[in-house]
């Protein structure tokens, strides 16, 4: 049985028969098998949009070659007896937890939010009344924020090649299409979300995992560097090892692990706000139509980059998707974009921020605990405008022009807009460098002034960043691991999830040489 790997140029709405006929015209095959090994939409030309497939093929027919072999992840085994505490259960928190659980640890993995059914019947109930439920929200959950999503899986992290094909083949082993192996651009969507991270709870639950939901980390005893014991609101829990994996929107959790001597430094990250669009205005503009068959919408990925200006940049872009009301806590207003699998929505929605150090923005030096009070204060102050949960909004030419604000656009945003300055509610800095940049993106993709740019988007990162080696130890720790975006070294499923994984077989290594 040999084998080759080729290159195929095809429709958007190739089938399976033409990819067939293809190969064997390519190779001149009567019999063979294929996989697909990588597929990217290649838009350069409006007049000429098509996929390209590289594809692996075996036949008798072929003489000689191999398919590489993918990197896979070595699960050191760990002696009987060993305890571990996971604490958040996105993406780095539960695949730290179930690399532990597969290596022999006892693993407890406790979320402060709800499972996944109660949630999203929380979120449901939100949107709905307006009625803030701390424990059944956007942020806090079982799954973590990325579950009510795009649930995009690229990442630009190196390195990473055993974790990745874990995490998509758990993934796929859990219910996500098969596709998301070799997609340029993969994404699960919130809807297949909420049913996969459920499927892999069970899992966790079948190899002898504990999940505790509705609980909360409020202090850890430490002796000596050695945290002993994670205090939380359903009792004590000893451990020989402690793995936080928190997400960026747990503000109180990152004020006790500083007021409990973790040391974390401040960091670069972005502020700004939601764009909205039609999502055919985003077609039109990428593709020169309205629709193109075999692809499910259009998506833009923009940057702006002047001299006297912020960075600014476009972030989670969510075609066919909504804007959503993210916030942690009851007295913030937050957004951020989320999208079903099949992005069949009306609107088109992404971040647009400004890239910012908080103290080159202030002018002096800011601790940690000082960043997290300076965000804070600016998502309060979006909810006081607004008195609740009602997105701030304007038009973006009235944003460019600094005038109005006037009515704005029909949104997807289900608790309302309030028509309000933007530019006024952001820092001066901020505002007019996104400024700069619609107008720069307006000149890229055709009809983008007429859109709406609504709300407060400050979770694209985390504002602070643990002091901890690679492998998420924190410094003069023995025994505590900080991972994920929380820890600010990762951003979105992938990185975060793979961030978790490297702690894992780290504590994995140790107790398995002890």
């Amino acid at each position: 049985m040999g084998y080759r790997a080729i290159s195929l140029k095809l429709p958007t709405d190739y089938s399976d028969e033409m990819l067939r006929e293809r190969i064997g015209r390519a190779l001149s095959l009567s019999e063979f098998s294929y996989t697909i090994e990588h597929q990217s939409l290649d838009a350069c030309r409006k007049s000429d949009i098509h996929w390209l497939v590289r594809v692996g093929v075996a036949s008798d027919q072929i003489e000689g070659g191999a398919p590489e072999t993918p990197a896979s992840l070595s699960i050191p085994q760990v002696a009987p007896g060993r305890k571990a505490v996971v604490v958040g259960s996105g993406p780095a928190g539960f695949f730290a937890s179930l690399v532990l659980q597969k290596a022999g640890l006892h693993v407890t993995l406790i979320e402060r939010g709800s499972d996944v059914e109660t949630r999203a019947e929380g979120i449901r109930t939100f949107e709905k009344t307006g009625a803030f439920n701390p424990f059944c929200n956007y942020a806090f959950g079982e799954g973590g924020a990325g579950t009510f999503s795009d649930g995009k899986l690229t990442s630009r992290s190196k390195h990473i090649g055993s974790e990745r094909q874990f995490i998509l083949a758990s993934y796929i082993r859990a219910g996500a299409p098969e596709e998301i192996a070799y997609m340029a651009h993969p994404h699960l969507g919130s809807d297949n979300l909420r049913r996969i991270v459920k499927r892999l709870r069970e899992e966790f639950l079948a190899l002898g995992g504990r999940m505790l939901f509705d609980t909360m980390l409020e202090d850890l005893t430490i002796e000596r560097g050695r945290v002993v014991e994670a205090v939380t609101s359903s009792g004590g829990i000893e451990a020989d090892c402690f793995l936080i994996a928190p997400g960026h929107s747990a503000y109180e959790t990152y004020r006790m692990l500083i007021g409990r001597g973790v040391p974390f430094r401040t960091k670069n990250f972005a502020i700004g706000s939601r764009v909205e669009h039609s999502q055919e205005l985003i077609n039109l503009a990428q593709w020169g139509r309205a629709s193109l068959p075999g692809v499910k919408a259009a998506e833009y990925r923009l940057t702006f980059n002047a001299q006297g200006h912020l960075p600014v940049y476009t972030f989670c872009m969510c075609p066919g998707g909504a804007v959503i009301p993210a916030t942690a806590y009851a007295d913030t207003n937050i957004v951020n974009g989320m999208s079903h699998y099949r992005r069949a929505g009306r609107f088109a929605n992404a971040a647009c921020v400004a890239a910012v150090n908080l103290e080159s923005l202030l002018g002096r030096a800011i601790s940690p605990a000082e960043a997290l009070d300076w965000l804070g204060s600016l998502e309060h102050s979006f909810y006081e405008y607004s008195s609740g949960f009602a997105a701030p909004a304007c038009r973006i030419t009235d944003f460019v022009m600094r005038k109005g604000p006037s009515d704005v656009l029909e949104s997807s945003y289900p608790l309302g807009l309030k028509p309000a300055p933007l530019w006024e509610m952001l820092p001066s800095q901020i505002s007019d460098a996104i400024a700069e940049g619609l107008q720069d993106f307006a000149r890229k993709i055709k009809g983008f002034e007429t859109g709406a740019i609504l709300g407060l988007e400050s979770k694209t990162s985390s504002p602070i960043q643990a002091v901890r080696d690679k492998t998420g130890l924190c410094a003069g720790f023995e025994n505590l691991y900080l991972v994920g975006e929380g820890s600010g070294y990762a951003g979105g499923i992938i990185s975060s999830a793979a961030d978790g994984i490297k702690a894992a077989l780290h504590i994995a290594e140790r107790f398995a040489r002890l």
